[in-house]
């Protein structure tokens, strides 16, 4: 059985870098299977649907996008839950985010974030970024496969 896969999950709550990131993806054509959610109770809710389960229908997303300010649950929350599932665990996650703070920065590392990025304002910078983005984690990086996470849950 295929699996349908969701290259990449944006989690976004502001309508401008949902747009500007889709736009930078796409122009690269990078991540033809892009999943946007706009809130932390979104996201979770998308990442725990049984079709994720080992067996299920679809495939974990190769990487999350993860902003850290969130309405309804926040992406520290997302994170430590991603983090403390053995499921999910493996799923590459990078903070996207304007926030500044050494605290969140810190505290998403401890957490278990892959990377965090800080989002440039101007729109090059933020486009050239997000190219990069893209190529590492859907292109260059070599995830483990799917059924080591099957594995550790059984």
């Amino acid at each position: 059985m295929n699996k349908f896969v969701v290259e990449i999950l944006l989690v976004e709550d502001n309508d401008n870098d949902i747009e500007l990131t889709l736009h930078a993806l796409r122009s690269e054509k990078l991540g033809n299977h892009i999943h946007v959610v706009r809130d932390g109770e979104e996201a979770l809710a998308f990442l725990r649907s049984p079709e994720f389960q080992p067996n299920g229908a679809v495939a974990p997303p190769k990487v999350i996008l993860l902003d850290l300010k969130l309405p309804k649950v926040s992406g520290l929350e997302v994170l430590r839950a991603v983090k403390g599932d053995p499921v999910l665990k493996l799923i590459p996650v990078v903070v996207l985010t304007s926030s500044k703070e050494e605290q969140d920065m810190v505290e998403s590392y401890r957490l278990g974030v892959n990377s965090y990025l800080q989002k440039p304002v101007d729109f090059d910078s933020f486009r050239a970024m997000v190219k990069e983005l893209g190529l590492y984690w859907l292109v260059i990086n070599q995830p483990p496969p799917v059924v080591v996470a099957a594995q550790e849950v059984a």
